[in-house]
């Protein structure tokens, strides 16, 4: 084994180690934000994978996309919505835990077996030397891939626009409507029967 190949080996373990950690943490963590982060963390570790398969433009548009775009759109309506709802215990709550962490394992188990599966071994002579990926890509997503292209940023849009509206805020609570705030450019006006007592004097 070569060098590079060794470093190349170490680095896919590392990374795949962190991927599975945040991905566990963005599933099983109680608290929305710190999974909304690790999901940020997973999108990392990905875009490192695809560096890994020399695959540049991907793992830009991974960061751009996914952990500048649509993370950031994730936490933006988590925290504008803040919504606080009392706790309540959940009917049958083990055993729906039972039953997500069987599909949950028969899941893990179909992928480990088709990745054991898979034949991984790949020819030294490529088919096709690409030297421009980015203009090869933009070539397929303005022919090949246009329909899907569009859908998708179709699906962005319409992801914006539920977090608008689940954000606004219509029905004030009756308690908040009462308070007066003053600022320190506002004086409070005299009483009237002052002004006329000190006017009659």
């Amino acid at each position: 084994m070569e060098i590079a190949q060794g470093v190349q080996f170490v680095v896919f373990i590392i990374l795949s180690v962190l991927m599975i950690s945040t991905a566990l943490g963005v599933v099983l963590l109680d608290n929305i934000v710190d999974s909304a982060f690790l999901l940020g963390g997973v999108f990392m570790s990905i875009s490192g994978l695809y560096l890994l398969l020399n695959a540049d433009f991907v793992a830009a548009a991974q960061i751009l996309i996914y952990v500048g775009a649509i993370n950031v759109l994730i936490l933006f309506a988590i925290m504008l919505v803040n919504k606080t709802e009392v706790f309540k215990t959940v009917k049958g709550r083990v055993l729906r835990q039972v039953s997500t962490a069987l599909v949950c394992g028969g899941l893990f188990a179909l992928l480990s077996t088709m990745v054991l599966a898979t034949p991984w071994q790949l020819s030294d002579v490529s088919p096709a030397v690409i030297d421009n990926t980015i203009l090869t890509i933009g070539q397929h997503f303005f022919s090949d891939f246009l329909l899907p292209f569009e859908v998708v940023s179709v699906l962005l849009l319409m992801a914006m626009v539920g977090a608008i509206i689940l954000a606004r805020r219509d029905l004030i609570p009756e308690s908040q409507q009462t308070e007066v705030y003053t600022t320190s450019l506002t004086l409070p006006e005299k009483p009237r029967d002052l002004i006329s007592t000190s006017n009659d004097q």
